[in-house]
């Protein structure tokens, strides 16, 4: 499978959010974005 890579821009105040939840589960942010990606494949399917 090949990746691409994502670039995106969040306000400040987010990313500390993420970087919190991230150490809190001991995960990486790029997988925690992975998993929250793979959770719309539900709510897309018609």
């Amino acid at each position: 499978m090949s990746q691409t890579q994502l670039c995106i821009r969040v306000p400040e105040h987010e990313l500390k959010i993420l970087d919190r939840y991230a150490k809190q589960t001991k995960r990486t942010k790029t997988d925690i974005v992975r998993e929250f990606i793979r959770s719309l494949e539900e709510t897309t399917k018609g």
